[in-house]
């Protein structure tokens, strides 16, 4: 088991690290295929939440990512609940039996297995796109939301709407704990967070660039090479919308009017074979703002460092 983490910086508590047992309320997304132990236990050990994805749908390799977590990390993680892909009612008896204290879920309907997972002692997140999905999920139940903007990549409510209106409108109607999704991947963008009312945030494409990320070279240079416009939005008059790298093949699909997730039947080519034209690469629009792959702890003690010198910078403001 590794030794724990001798971070040199204090704690940031709030209500989020403070429910999820973690050092820092940064939660790395649950990217299918990409969101497995050897990223989740980089995160966890940084101080960090990694959470281990279901969106690939190849349940028994999570069982099997569940266990290899159990001995890369003594820290905290969880999972999410992708219900688009896994619509197994048995799925909450797995993420039980597994010892799994956090889940979030997503793509789909929170008062599907709010209940069942809190009755089995569970901390349980909802993704919202927007105020009226996250009135519902507070309805069914929730512990917090992971109020998402448009800007972030991979599934997205065709009416996207961006962090900085969706956040605060969100964070003034409810009294929960919110993690901020969506154009968040250093500390300015998490002070930024922080003060429009989140108490966490989740970096999503920061991560797939990591050095512990598994997909390949290429994917993670597209990333660090791509300009603030190199995303583009498909489906936006059907569900779901979805937000990837701009490359030929995606660009195609932007003037389709409708792709269907058939689409993403290579994905793994793109993810683990590097052919960046054989399926879309799911990213956000955070990527022209990332240059270079880092190992996960920089990244992390980096966005703790800066989240504290652009708040610090905020209070001189308000004092003068």
């Amino acid at each position: 088991m590794p030794e724990k983490n001798p971070d040199d910086t204090s704690r940031i508590r709030t209500r989020v690290s403070d429910l999820l047992g973690v050092r820092y309320p940064i939660v790395q997304a649950p990217m299918g295929w990409i969101a497995r132990a050897p990223l989740a236990s980089a995160v966890s050990n940084a101080g960090g939440m990694g959470i281990i994805e279901t969106s690939s749908g190849e349940l028994d390799a999570v069982r099997e990512e569940i266990l290899k977590m159990r001995d890369l990390t003594d820290a905290p993680f969880g999972v999410n609940i992708a219900q688009l892909f896994v619509r197994d009612p048995s799925i909450v008896d797995f993420v039980v039996e597994q010892g799994v204290r956090f889940v979030s879920t997503s793509a789909g309907n929170p008062m599907k297995y709010t209940a069942q997972l809190k009755a089995a002692g569970l901390t349980v997140f909802h993704v919202v796109p927007s105020l009226r999905a996250a009135l519902k999920a507070i309805e069914a139940g929730v512990d917090g939301l992971i109020v998402e903007g448009g800007e972030g990549g991979g599934f997205k409510n065709p009416r996207d709407v961006a962090t900085m209106v969706l956040l605060p409108l969100v964070c003034s109607k409810v009294d929960v704990p919110i993690i901020a999704a969506g154009g968040v991947t250093d500390g300015r963008t998490m002070a930024a967070a922080f003060a429009l009312g989140a108490e966490g945030v989740q970096m999503g494409t920061r991560m797939v660039s990591a050095a512990e990320s598994p997909v390949h070279e290429n994917f993670k240079n597209a990333i660090c090479t791509a300009e603030e416009t190199d995303t583009v939005f498909l489906n936006r008059h059907h569900r779901p919308g979805l937000r990837a790298l701009r490359t030929g093949f995606s660009e195609r699909l932007e003037r389709e009017d409708k792709v269907e997730l058939s689409v993403l039947g290579r994905v793994l080519d793109v993810y683990f074979g590097g052919d960046m034209e054989a399926s879309i690469a799911l990213s956000g629009q955070v990527a022209g703002r990332i240059e270079s792959v880092k190992p996960v702890r920089e990244i992390l003690h980096e966005t703790v460092d800066e989240f504290r010198k652009v708040s610090a910078s905020l209070a001189g403001f308000s004092e003068s």
